[in-house]
């Protein structure tokens, strides 16, 4: 029987003072300057509004229904992620500034009432891309995890809905729709792009039906509680070894993990591309298993937050790497 797999460019001098007055005015227009910065209005609407978003898919998800009637600028940079969110001087402008503000809700951005609140823009509307979705609650008791004390520790509910193709169908109609609120003016253009990027989720679903069928009922791991919503909707079982990514596992948690891999002949345990985890890295030398990836697309590069086919990328890499560890 093969091993497990564990799823991871020289002035004059005469003008040199009169350059060094410029920098020096330079920098500190720099420093008061907004960390945030609002693309710039090329094509589409002269008066599009400015929507911010939270973290990547909502931004993927935004960018799809959006199209050129919005422009949609990422409250959190996408190399960060909502985890490792930290407030930066020009957030407070970008939200006084902003029309709406779309988030995936279920606890996932717990630290933007208090963003908002200080932002005191009353005009500004708010999208709940979770709203009216099914969702998962977290067990009450993880073995150690639970009783990890952490100010980004999820709540009762499971807040990763977005790795499940036809919720996040649903997400963007939620955006969708808010858009439409917002900016009636451009209905039929949000209405037009949301149908047209929703057919991709859908077909992306059918492909991961087929693709995952004949291991329905087969265990993975991750290291942090980021599957349930994509294990139910292809009836796969997920196991994890964390909350979430800033926490360290107790040997409750590491034991737990060991004892599925015994009893369930484990072939599927999955690492996060951004980050390594040394004890999960650790539990895999000691059971014998090697390390593959499943990105949950929390983080990555600017440049892929750009672009609204990075989703169906990314999920296809997901599936075509979990299919293979499988076998």
């Amino acid at each position: 029987m093969s091993p497990p797999i564990l799823l991871r460019r020289r002035q004059s001098p005469s003008r040199r003072p009169l350059l060094a007055v410029v920098a020096a005015l330079s920098v500190l227009l720099l420093g008061c300057r907004p960390a945030l910065q609002t693309p710039e209005a090329k094509g589409g609407r002269a008066d599009r509004p400015l929507v911010l978003t939270t973290f990547l898919p909502i931004t993927l998800f935004t960018r799809a229904v959006a199209g050129d009637c919005a422009a949609v600028t990422a409250l959190i940079p996408a190399v960060n992620g909502p985890h490792d969110f930290q407030a930066r001087p020009g957030d407070m402008a970008a939200l006084r500034n902003a029309k709406v503000l779309v988030k995936n809700g279920l606890g996932m951005e717990s630290f933007l009432d208090k963003l908002v609140e200080g932002a005191a823009n009353p005009t500004l509307q708010v999208i709940d891309s979770s709203s009216g979705i099914a969702t998962l609650e977290n067990p009450e008791e993880r073995g150690g995890a639970a009783d990890h004390d952490h100010d980004h520790a999820h709540g009762a509910i499971n807040p990763h809905i977005w790795l499940d193709p036809m919720r996040a169908v649903q997400q963007v109609d939620n955006i969708r729709d808010g858009l439409m609120a917002a900016d009636p003016a451009c209905a039929d253009g949000y209405r037009r792009n949301a149908t047209a990027f929703t057919a991709q989720l859908r077909q992306l679903n059918r492909e991961f039906e087929k693709q995952l069928a004949p291991f329905r009922g087969k265990t993975f791991v991750v290291v942090h509680d980021f599957a349930p919503y994509f294990s139910e909707r292809y009836s796969l079982k997920a196991e994890y070894l964390v909350d979430v990514p800033e926490q360290n596992p107790s040997p409750v948690d590491l034991a737990r993990v060991a004892d599925t891999v015994k009893h369930t002949q484990l072939r599927a345990l999955l690492s996060e591309p951004q980050q390594g985890n040394r004890s999960f890295n650790a539990l895999a030398g000691d059971l014998g298993l090697r390390i593959s990836v499943f990105d949950p697309m929390e983080t990555s590069t600017e440049k892929a937050s750009l672009t609204p086919a990075t989703y169906g990328a990314v999920m296809r890499r997901n599936v075509t790497d979990l299919v293979r560890a499988f076998r």
